[in-house]
């Protein structure tokens, strides 16, 4: 897993930018070293800081805090874990600066 820190040269797709537009990988590029809020396929999403990603957005996280939706009743449990390698394929959306879901107000 190579991971993504600075540009790389030759690389449009890999974040450059194209007529003062702001590529996908310039964003996930610009937020490494960052706390990220990612949402995945399913019922999992993850807040931590990313270290690194691929071209495949792959992603290192730190310090990272996992929720999972709580079918019934509704709510999240969470779960802290030190380090994870997200699998690009599973990622929905990515909320740079992101804190997580918001409690359910009706808990």
């Amino acid at each position: 897993l190579g991971l993504a820190g600075g540009e790389r040269e030759g690389d449009m797709a890999a974040g450059k930018q194209l007529g003062g537009q702001l590529l996908p990988l310039e964003l996930i590029d610009r937020c490494v070293g960052s706390k990220i809020w990612i949402i995945l396929k399913g019922d999992k999403e993850f807040v931590g800081t990313l270290r690194g990603f691929d071209d495949y957005v792959n992603m290192v996280l730190e310090d990272v805090t996992e929720y999972e939706l709580i079918v019934e009743g509704g709510g999240y449990s969470t779960t802290q874990l030190e380090q994870i390698l997200l699998n690009g394929n599973n990622v929905c959306v990515l909320v740079p600066g992101g804190e997580g879901p918001v409690a359910n107000p009706a808990a």
